[in-house]
């Protein structure tokens, strides 16, 4: 099997690992006729290196409305520099093997699903990677410090997940927005984590102190207006009123 029959090997696979409900790879991604170089090129999402190679140079398969976990056979596309799912319904863990199946992307992009679990380390090892969207999923753990390593990340947003403990340094230089939603996370761009437990204690004791200082001026009042005005502390014992002198 050539390097090309790979490629078509993948798109197959791919296709029957997902749930497309609108068909739009079930009617666009037509194998039968495949007879002649490059006919793959043509298909929904798919661009190739060259249009008469059936070699994925990106796989665009964006806003499609496909279901599922992570698609199945991508290792087959070997030469493959990016990979975009995003708003889709995707769910269920990202692969942890994911830099062994597509060691050349340059771009990933899996936002707006609802991939769950742990970023996986082995994205760290994709060190062609430029570009990484990981936000609005259901992403939860700590975003690993092996991250250190992708000195070619220009892009990277993981905003609106779960995730939780300090932010990477090598990390701190993207904007606080790449972080937003994520009610665990802290340290640069985002508040140092030991400052905000010491907001979150200053604010219990400001509620104490003032709870305090209230209860303590209110019983001061009622003191002095019992002591100047006892006529006003009227009581009632079987519906018969009497006053209690002071």
């Amino acid at each position: 099997m050539f390097w090309f029959d790979l490629d078509v090997q993948c798109l197959k696979i791919v296709q029957q690992s997902v749930t497309d409900p609108y068909g739009i790879l079930k009617n666009s991604w037509i194998f039968d006729n495949g007879s002649h170089p490059g006919f793959i090129c043509k298909f929904t999402g798919v661009e190739c290196w060259h249009p008469d190679e059936n070699r994925v140079l990106i796989l665009r398969l964006g806003n499609l409305g496909l279901q599922g976990q992570f698609p199945r056979g991508l290792q087959n596309c070997a030469s493959m520099t990016g990979l975009d799912l995003s708003t889709n319904n995707f769910s269920g863990p990202i692969p942890s093997d994911i830099a062994r199946q597509l060691p050349s992307l340059t771009s990933l992009d899996l936002s707006y699903n609802s991939f769950s679990g742990e970023i996986p380390v082995g994205i760290a090892n994709l060190i062609y990677l430029n570009t990484l969207y990981l936000q609005y999923n259901q992403i939860n753990g700590h975003v690993p410090g092996e991250f250190s390593t992708l000195y070619r990340l220009q892009v990277f947003n993981v905003a609106y997940n779960h995730l939780s403990g300090p932010i990477p340094l090598s990390l701190m230089n993207f904007a606080e927005s790449s972080f937003a939603g994520n009610q665990g996370l802290c340290d640069a761009p985002l508040t140092e984590c030991g400052r905000r437990r010491s907001k979150r204690r200053l604010r219990l004791y400001r509620i104490n102190d003032e709870s305090s200082i209230g209860a303590a001026a209110g019983f001061v009042v009622g003191f002095v207006v019992a002591f100047y005005f006892p006529h006003l502390f009227v009581f009632s014992q079987k519906l018969h009123p009497y006053v209690v002198r002071i």
